[in-house]
């Protein structure tokens, strides 16, 4: 089995490890669970917010009450930790991930990576794009 904090990539996942993490979501992540994923990934409180849709405060409520995070706030965890990972790896390292992350991009409308991680289908975006960048073909 998988823990929660087990570097994640879609390629290494098989159909049992994402089940445990339909079940991890399902069952909530707790905020320290959540806080070492996020050591993780550079990625500000103000962005954690944006992405989760939850306000500066309700998260450091999360924090000091030690709670969890519901099943819908857990999964979306869990697809950016992913999608960061893929990031990693596709650009043989976090720093020039991201860098690409928070540079506009042609192929993604002009927008910022990092502004569509706030929706599923933008996550899938940013991800199918890493792809792209992976096999070479370039927009």
């Amino acid at each position: 089995m998988i823990s929660v904090t087990k570097q994640l990539n879609y390629e290494s996942m098989d159909d049992r490890d994402i089940l445990v993490l339909i079940k991890k979501s399902r069952e909530g992540i707790k905020y320290s669970a959540f806080n070492e994923i996020s050591r993780n990934i550079p990625l500000k409180t103000e962005d954690w917010s944006r992405i989760l849709h939850l306000s500066d405060r309700t998260l450091q409520r999360y924090k000091k009450e030690k709670t969890g995070f519901s099943p819908i706030y857990s999964e979306k965890i869990f697809e950016v930790q992913l999608l960061f990972n893929k990031g990693i790896e596709v650009f043989g390292g976090s720093e020039s991930f991201y860098n690409w992350i928070n540079t506009k991009n042609v192929a993604l409308g002009g927008m910022l990576p990092v502004s569509l991680l706030d929706s599923s289908f933008g996550i899938l975006m940013v991800k199918d794009e890493l792809t792209r960048i992976e096999q070479g073909v370039l927009a």
